[in-house]
C-alpha cells in the first residue's frame, strides 16, 4: 500500500492544494486501472486528505517562521512593542498636561 501512496503523490496530486473531489477522482482512476482495490480507496482518500492537511499546516508554520525571521532581521517592532510605546506616550502626555495646568498662565497683553 505504501507504494500506491507514493504513486498517488507522484501522480501530481499536490495534496496540499487539491480539493477532495480531485483526490477522489484520482483514486477512482487508480481503482479503474486495477492499481488499487475498491475496498482500499476510501482509506487512501482519507490518508491523502490527512496528509494534505498536515502539509498545509507545515507550510503555514514555515511561512510564519520565515516572515518572523525577516521582520526580526529588518528590526520591525512587534505589535506588543508598539502598544507599550503608545501606553508610555499616553502617560507622558497626561503628565505634561497636569504640569501645564499647575503652572500659572502669563497674562495676555
Amino acid at each position: 500500500m505504501s507504494d500506491l501512496f507514493k504513486k498517488a503523490l507522484s501522480l501530481g496530486l499536490g495534496v496540499t492544494v487539491v480539493s477532495k473531489e480531485k483526490v477522489e477522482k484520482a483514486v477512482n482512476d487508480m481503482v479503474k486501472r486495477g492499481e488499487l482495490a475498491p475496498s482500499e480507496s476510501r482509506a487512501l482518500v482519507d490518508r491523502l486528505m490527512d496528509r494534505g492537511a498536515e502539509e498545509q499546516g507545515q507550510i503555514k508554520d514555515w511561512v510564519r517562521q520565515q516572515v518572523q525571521k525577516a521582520l526580526t532581521e529588518l528590526d520591525v517592532p512587534t505589535r506588543a512593542t508598539i502598544d507599550q510605546l503608545q501606553q508610555r506616550i499616553t502617560v507622558l502626555e497626561q503628565r505634561l498636561a497636569e504640569k501645564e495646568q499647575d503652572q500659572p498662565q502669563p497674562p495676555l497683553a
